[in-house]
């Protein structure tokens, strides 16, 4: 056993998965832009090292829900996020494919997200978003498009920077302290992680 502190010890490294759903950039029509708004945020947000598991596929609810299993279960990711695929549309399957390998949902995720999104759009209430944990990882839908990726996750502010409404990334890390995954420490200066004060870092 190590001898220096927890709290002093190097942050380790986060498996994050980030999955693009969308038939048209899946098949090279265009090029995707959920892959890297959501390496782009997590980048600049997350203090650890991050090993990247990246999956571009279609809107196919099977293969979905194969894709983020396989993150989970094989590719041992901490954290997945997803992009695309969450309306009402037909092809819209993300969210169906999400829950059908889930083992709890957490509906408190996407009852933010709609939050933030009603904010500009009351077509937010149109959003299926949601939230689920498979074994010790978390999974997250998120919005398509770049700049409601980044409001999500981070919240808005107002113009001295003050948070006016919560991003969902700021509960990420407790709930994965919480499913026994790995120390997520964040960059106050993007989104500041909330831990109740008896959360301590054990690893």
């Amino acid at each position: 056993m190590s001898s220096v502190p927890a709290d002093q010890r190097p942050l380790e490294a986060v498996r994050i998965g980030v999955v693009s759903v969308s038939d048209r950039a899946s098949t090279g029509v265009y090029v995707d832009k959920g892959l890297p708004a959501l390496q782009d945020w997590l980048g600049r947000a997350v203090r650890n090292p991050i090993e990247w598991v990246p999956r571009l596929i279609p809107d196919e609810r099977a293969l979905i829900a194969a894709t983020l299993q396989a993150l989970v279960d094989d590719e041992r990711c901490d954290l997945v996020l997803t992009t695309g695929g969450t309306g009402p549309a037909l092809r819209d399957v993300t969210p169906d494919a999400t829950l059908d390998i889930a083992d709890k949902e957490m509906p408190g995720f996407g009852e933010q997200m709609r939050q933030i999104s009603l904010r500009f759009v009351p077509t937010a209430i149109l959003s299926r978003q949601t939230a689920v944990i498979r074994k010790q990882a978390l999974i997250l839908n998120l919005p398509g498009q770049p700049k409601s990726i980044a409001e999500t996750l981070e919240g808005l502010k107002d113009g001295q920077g003050a948070s006016v409404v919560p991003g969902i990334f700021a509960a990420v890390p407790y709930c994965i302290d919480l499913i026994g995954g790995p120390w997520i420490d964040t960059d106050p200066a993007v989104c500041a992680a909330f831990r109740p004060k008896t959360a301590v870092r054990t690893r």
